[in-house]
């Protein structure tokens, strides 16, 4: 858990804590004093939310090479290639297979990322869900303390789309979507991994 996360769960603890006064308030009839907790409830939320979403818009989009580790806690993903899967698609579709190198960076426990998955974009946002996993290892693998693993993931997308990048994501819900400056929060630009494909032919 990094120092924006733990702010959130401060956040979320706290909350938890003020409603429970709110509560107590109402059923002790102290009205006026719960309408002033839960208007500091809201503008706590009210600033945090200003500050989230200034941070979203504010922050480049982020551009990582290939072979360089994104870590998640002490779970770390690196694109490693990309390339088209020659004489495997239908008309107007190509299949892109992107190689990710997994790795647990524990010294002690094994261990997965149940969360992560990945997905193709191109310039015009566009997304591709992956299609299948050719050698079997998934991205929520579960490693060896300091182990690792490659996945090998296949897309399909349209012949004539290039200028395609990955994206790592945990779903835009609870918590990355609330926590600041994470690539899945809301309204920012997600951190994508450019990908030099080679063609194989076709």
């Amino acid at each position: 858990m990094n120092l924006r996360e733990f702010l959130l769960f401060v956040l979320a603890g706290w909350t938890v804590i003020g409603v429970a006064g709110v509560a107590i308030s109402l059923r002790r009839q102290e009205r006026s004093k719960a309408l002033r907790n839960s208007l500091w409830i809201i503008a706590v939320w009210a600033i945090y939310m200003a500050v989230l979403l200034w941070s979203s818009r504010a922050q480049p989009q982020k551009v990582v090479a290939l072979g360089q580790d994104q870590c998640f806690d002490e779970m770390c993903f690196a694109v490693t290639g990309a390339q088209d899967v020659p004489g495997a698609a239908g008309d107007g579709i190509r299949l892109v297979r992107v190689s990710v190198r997994i790795s647990n960076r524990s010294k002690e426990k094994t261990q997965s990322d149940n969360l992560i998955r990945a997905y193709l974009v191109d310039g015009q946002g566009r997304q591709w869900a992956e299609s299948a996993a050719v050698s079997g290892v998934r991205l929520t693998a579960r490693l060896a303390a300091g182990g690792s693993a490659v996945s090998q993931m296949v897309f399909k997308v349209p012949r004539d789309n290039d200028g395609l990048a990955l994206v790592f994501t945990h779903g835009h819900g609870w918590p990355g979507a609330l926590v600041i400056g994470d690539s899945d929060s809301l309204w920012h630009r997600r951190t994508i991994v450019r990908l030099g494909i080679v063609r194989l032919g076709m």
